[in-house]
């Protein structure tokens, strides 16, 4: 019988597979790019402020038969987010292949005319959406490798100008604007940076937002139908790839055709 380190346990070297880290992973469209990349055997560290709900996406991934971890984090906090990046390098060998800034406040974003946003409210919403992609990717900046690659999540919504939604729209156009500057910096190392855009999609959030979700805007779409949270996974997946090698500071649209860019 071989004396071989038994794959997985302490002793046994790092299968050749790549990690990702996602915020925003406890669920939605984080769980959703959490399952996507498993199925493509990335090793999967999982963030969110919801330690519980994180826990429960790593043990799905782990289905999968692929490493995954879960950690507690802060995205708008500094010293949360460089301890996040120390501990899903360690996961990964030393490296983080893929950032994926997912987190955001969305479904609790209290909908008004420009002029009557808390002001607190607005603060939050850009510390979180805005912030919180700079703090993780600053963090994980020394980790990524040559052929790394970070993807932000922006939304459709900033090229639609959602009314009654000023915070929220401002922040996703910030993610776009901090993606081509992030490209520039970070290109020089090979290190592609992309946002994705998507269009309403039908997660636990987007349920909770309005009685007809699951038809919101589909007579709308060049595809009748509505999103699915596999339709942005895939584009995610493009852009961590091998094809998306010369791809870089650009924000993919994702939304069945509501709108053309």
């Amino acid at each position: 019988m071989s004396d071989a380190p038994i794959p997985g346990t302490p002793d046994s070297p790092l299968p050749p597979a790549r990690t990702v880290l996602i915020t925003g992973g406890a669920g939605g469209l984080g769980r959703a790019f959490a399952l996507g990349f498993a199925e493509r055997g990335y090793r999967v560290a999982v963030a969110d402020v919801n330690e519980v709900g994180a826990a429960e996406t790593a043990q799905l991934v782990r289905e999968h038969g692929v490493q995954a971890a879960a950690f507690a984090a802060d995205v708008t906090d500094a010293a949360s987010t460089e301890e996040l990046a120390r501990q899903a390098a360690e996961l990964g060998g030393g490296r983080i292949d893929v950032v994926i800034n997912n987190a955001a406040i969305y479904a609790t974003v209290t909908r008004s005319p420009f002029e009557d946003i808390d002001p607190a409210e607005w603060d939050l919403v850009m510390n979180v959406n805005l912030k919180g992609p700079w703090l993780v990717t600053r963090a994980a900046s020394p980790y990524l490798p040559d052929g790394g690659r970070v993807i932000n999540l922006s939304s459709a919504t900033i090229f639609s100008g959602s009314e009654q939604w000023m915070h929220y729209v401002a922040s996703k156009g910030g993610v776009v604007a901090m993606t081509r500057v992030l490209a520039k910096e970070l290109g020089r190392r090979n290190i592609t940076v992309n946002a994705i855009a998507p269009g309403f999609t039908l997660t636990e959030a987007s349920y909770g937002l309005m009685d007809d979700a699951a038809t919101y805007g589909v007579d709308r779409g060049a595809l009748k139908r509505a999103s699915q949270p596999d339709d942005i996974v895939g584009a995610a997946l493009y852009l961590a790839g091998p094809d998306s090698s010369y791809f870089t500071g650009q924000t993919m649209v994702v939304d069945g055709g509501r709108q053309f860019i």
